[in-house]
């Protein structure tokens, strides 16, 4: 009973329950009314409008995640087990220390891999064009995209942000844990607290969005947590949410028609 709720095995699993659980949290959200005031687009749009049906995003999440769990096992093989218990206030910024560390990494490298996709016409055409197949996004479809392009900058940038960090396997799962909500937040098409989709350093649903439509996909290019690596390299596409009178949000930006995207 022990070795299964290991550090090394909860770090394993616990990042995929927290996808799933978190994903149908929003999904039971988004069957309310109350929530239409916060969308981004009419949820009928998931349906019409994305190029791939919901089953097989699903399917598809499932298998790139038993490879991130053979993956994660492996690491975790290797991994020298370190104490679990946190007694000191100099733990407790060594641990935060790690986690900024991680952050950092993961993030660079997820901007770097999601850039590559969009400026490669052959990349883009036979890899990243997957993700893109959801014009609208939505929690579900987070990590949604070609196994390949998955492997290399979630499975490889997890993994090396977790050993470049120096984490522990206990530390690693409130980390990847916090990326997966977070993820998932910058893909569910709510905006939720529009006052943080408007912090100009802060990655969101609202941000994400101008990427998924139109010529966004030239901008905006920044994954998880920060926008800055797009205003450092030039990038970055500022953008406005705005209530569109019927009950919903909208977001506005310079390079974006919303006169077809809403036809």
């Amino acid at each position: 009973m022990e070795l299964l709720l290991s550090d090394e095995v909860l770090a394993v699993l616990v990042p995929i329950v927290v996808y799933w659980a978190y994903c149908g949290l929003h999904a039971t959200l988004g069957q309310s009314m109350y929530m239409d005031k916060y969308r981004l687009h009419p949820s009928s749009h998931e349906d019409i409008k994305n190029r791939v049906s919901k089953r097989q995003v699903i399917s598809n999440v499932l298998k790139q995640q038993l490879v991130q769990v053979a993956m994660v096992a492996m690491v975790m093989m290797f991994k020298v087990k370190e104490e679990s218990v946190i007694s000191t206030k100099t733990s407790y910024l060594k641990l935060a220390c790690q986690i900024a560390v991680a952050m950092v990494w993961f993030d660079v490298w997820q901007y770097a891999c999601h850039r590559i996709m969009h400026t490669s016409r052959f990349l883009y055409r036979n890899l990243h064009s997957w993700h893109h197949r959801l014009v609208v996004p939505y929690s579900f479809g987070a990590l949604y995209g070609h196994p390949v392009e998955g492997f290399v900058a979630d499975t490889i940038g997890g993994t090396a942000a977790f050993l470049v960090s120096g984490m522990s396997p206990r530390a690693s799962i409130f980390f990847f844990s916090l990326c997966t909500i977070k993820v998932i937040d910058n893909h569910c098409g709510l905006s939720l607290l529009p006052n943080w989709d408007r912090l100009s350093f802060w990655n969101s649903a609202a941000y994400h969005d101008v990427h998924h439509q139109l010529r966004g996909g030239k901008y905006n290019y920044s994954q998880l947590f920060f926008v800055v690596w797009d205003r450092i390299f030039g990038t970055y596409m500022p953008f406005l949410i705005e209530d569109k009178g019927e009950g919903m949000l909208q977001v506005r930006a310079p390079g974006l028609d919303y006169r077809r995207i809403n036809k």
